[in-house]
């Protein structure tokens, strides 16, 4: 996936829990073919740290919102808690192999997308705006956890392995179709999408 023209480099990169709990139901309307929904529990994050040139920012800075186009480091914190109703159509490829296709609908209950830049400068209002430095370990916070999207949809692709008669190892990718951040919001200047890959087990009861 190519990143965006902000973003020069990607630095580092951190996972943070992500994890989840669901519940899931299937109807087998034959022996290969059949319908699944359920609803599920998960935490979603990641810490990124990124070099940006001309990168849409609103800093704060000694309690005044500065907005502008940053170039140098961000550091980012996103965090989320989400509950989701995963539809899925499923299909038996073998005795112990089953493929899904499906769409699914999240709503955040909370969430944080927060940082820091640093090592750069900011030009306030556009990008040939006057000059802000932050340079020597000087940082300025940005916040824009209030911007956060409550819906979310997109699709999924999966499929479980039957390991023993009630145990399965279970992988699925979903991506989200729809920005994480509200329609109003104007900072940052391209869309964010969601990709999660999740790797887990189930019971069968």
């Amino acid at each position: 996936i190519p990143l965006p023209k902000e973003i020069r480099k990607i630095k580092g990169y951190s996972p943070k829990f992500n994890g989840s709990f669901e519940g899931t139901a299937t109807k087998w309307l034959t022996p290969k073919w059949g319908i699944s929904a359920g609803l599920r529990l998960e935490e979603k994050g990641m810490e990124t740290d990124a070099n940006v040139k001309n990168y849409g920012m609103e800093i704060i800075e000694q309690g005044n919102h500065v907005a502008g186009y940053w170039t140098g480091d961000v550091h980012t914190t996103y965090k989320s808690s989400f509950v989701t109703l995963p539809i899925s159509l499923n299909y038996h490829l073998a005795n112990r192999w089953k493929l899904r296709l499906g769409t699914f609908v999240s709503y955040r209950m909370d969430g944080n997308f927060s940082g820091y830049v640093t090592e750069g400068y900011l030009r306030e209002g556009s990008p040939i705006g006057e000059k802000v430095s932050f340079t020597n370990g000087q940082i300025a916070s940005y916040d824009f956890s209030n911007h956060l999207r409550h819906w979310h949809w997109g699709v999924l692709i999966g499929g479980s392995w039957q390991a023993f008669k009630r145990f399965n190892i279970n992988a699925e990718l979903s991506y989200g179709i729809n920005n994480i951040f509200t329609k109003d919001f104007k900072s940052i200047t391209f869309n964010m999408y969601p990709i999660y890959m999740n790797i887990g087990f189930g019971y069968h009861f």
